[in-house]
């Protein structure tokens, strides 16, 4: 019954850590959101600067998964490039070894209850007083902060009471190591938490359940396991997110292989470290000594491949940038970041203007252009990714201010979508070499031109004048055709069928150019990227 009560224990212990550790990265992306995309965007400019900034925000935030993601969306941005971000991305793995140094340091040193418990209740004050604001973030992370240390505590005490009843494999042959291995990969793929596998082998090594070689042979796996986490999440991903996935499991492999073949020895480095720096003899403070260890030596081993190895992932995973039709920016990694999918958000809105400025200028072509139904059926798919994604996304905990941008990010995907439909209606209905000769048909095309031009302007215009202006030439031009087409057919110079088609088409085209217009004047934060043609 007792060993019952101390495996409810550690699955309790567990809980609570990977409970405090989402309430804590939560609260620390909520709060540092803005500033996380500052310093990724800022502080890339070399290599050691992008791993440096992989380590501190990492640190800071506790979750390399959130640096992870926001290194995507830079790369989906074009702010970063694939070699800039894996950087930033090898960083991170060195950054979150300080999970280790907190739980051995800190978690596994001091009277848990004295710290946790007031952390947990003035972070929920700060939470409930500061509700939508950066203070209630905080406070959320500070009561994470609390949670998580109340979990190490319950670990602590489980592996204390199961090391008189319950023994790990701890041996130091092949077999052995491959089993501690596994072990660390089945807990990190099970929690999908390296730092939870992380403080399992720390508090299991502390109490005595495991030795120090033991314990990091299961700190290995862990990393290993995280790999399992990004191909998971790489699947229907994005290319670029698909080629920083494989950059970080090239990356975790190659170090978990390096420090297997050398685990002996490394082990006998810690030690030497370790007193030679005056660190605590602890097992705990040794493991989160070698967690480090290991991933600056990963680092220092991919340094002189790393540009071989960027060429290599750019040549890969390139056959979903060939539709046109399937998101470019819309990963659901980014999701984790409300910011940055907000920011993704946006561009996948831009690039979808862009493809329904080319449709409403190819239907305004005096020949058919054959990828004008294509790009209709484009910017319909487009529609509907994007309008899955603000679901997902509405179910993230946002800000007030990145609230507001959703309403007016589904006005402005509705204008291009109809702008689309409107141009493909007009393009069906014409088609009459009579209405197309006419001096009043050739003024209407060459005025919605103009106003097209300036719909692509980059930067966009600065006023509505210009596209006001243009507008209303479009409309007179408009108006002119559409009497002239209503002579004709009153006269019998054309058939009415002829009449009521042209009339219809010339009517669609001027609601595209209309909803062109708007999206141009009320959003122009949010102008085209560029025609694609």
């Amino acid at each position: 019954m007792s060993n019952l009560v101390m495996l409810g224990g550690l699955v309790g212990g567990i809980g609570l850590f990977l409970l405090g550790m989402g309430l804590m990265t939560d609260g620390l992306k909520l709060a540092a959101g803005p500033a996380l995309a500052r310093i990724l965007a800022h502080s890339t400019k070399t290599r050691l600067r992008g791993l440096a900034s992989g380590v501190l925000v990492t640190a800071l935030v506790q979750s390399s998964s959130a640096v992870t993601v926001a290194a995507i969306g830079f790369v989906n941005a074009g702010l970063l490039t694939l070699g800039q971000s894996l950087w930033v991305l090898f960083g991170a793995n060195v950054g979150t070894t300080m999970t280790g140094w907190l739980v051995a340091l800190v978690g596994l040193k001091f009277k848990i209850e004295a710290l946790a418990l007031p952390l947990i209740g003035i972070g929920m004050i700060l939470r409930l007083s500061g509700e939508g604001r950066r203070r209630g973030a905080l406070g959320l992370a500070l009561a994470g902060f609390g949670v998580l240390f109340l979990g190490i505590d319950m670990l602590k005490e489980a592996f204390s009471g199961l090391s008189t009843d319950f023994a790990l494999p701890e041996g130091e042959s092949f077999r052995d190591v491959l089993i501690q291995v596994g072990i660390g990969m089945l807990l990190t793929v099970l929690m999908q938490s390296s730092s939870a596998s992380l403080a399992v082998a720390l508090t299991a090594a502390q109490g005595g359940l495991l030795t120090t070689q033991g314990a990091a042979a299961v700190v290995i796996g862990a990393n290993i396991g995280t790999t399992v986490t990004a191909v998971i999440a790489a699947i229907g991903a994005t290319p670029n997110a698909k080629r920083a996935a494989a950059a970080h499991i090239l990356f975790n492999l190659l170090t978990g292989m390096v420090a297997l073949l050398l685990l002996p020895w490394l082990i006998d480095f810690i030690s030497l470290l370790g007193e030679w720096s005056g660190l605590d003899s602890a097992p705990a403070a040794k493991l989160a000594l070698f967690h480090t260890v290991f991933n600056v030596l990963g680092v220092v081993l991919i340094w002189p491949i790393a540009s071989r190895m960027t060429g290599f992932l750019e040549a890969r995973f390139k056959r979903a940038e060939e539709d046109a039709g399937r998101p470019r920016y819309l990963d659901k990694t980014v999701l984790a970041v409300p910011a940055l999918a907000l920011d993704a958000l946006e561009r996948e809105v831009r690039r979808m203007g862009s493809i329904s400025v080319a449709t409403v200028r190819a239907a305004l072509a005096e020949t058919r252009d054959q990828a004008l139904v294509q790009n209709r059926a484009i910017v319909t798919r487009l529609s509907q990714a994007i309008a899955d994604f603000i679901v997902q996304l509405n179910r993230a905990e946002m800000s007030p201010a990145s609230a507001q941008r959703l309403p007016a990010i589904l006005r402005l995907v509705r204008y291009y979508e109809s702008a689309a439909e409107a141009a493909v209606v007009g393009a069906t209905a014409q088609g009459s070499e009579v209405a197309t000769g006419l001096p009043e048909a050739t003024a209407f095309r060459n005025a919605a031109r103009e106003l097209l031009a300036l719909c692509e302007e980059s930067p966009p215009v600065a006023d509505d004048a210009p596209m006001t202006a243009a507008l209303i030439r479009t409309q007179a031009a408009y108006q002119a055709l559409k009497a002239r087409l209503l002579a004709a057919g009153a006269r019998g110079d054309m058939p009415v069928t002829v009449m009521d088609a042209e009339l219809r088409a010339a009517s669609a085209l001027r609601r595209a150019l209309e909803q062109l217009a708007k999206a141009v004047t009320k959003f122009p934060q949010l102008a085209f990227e560029g025609v694609l043609t």
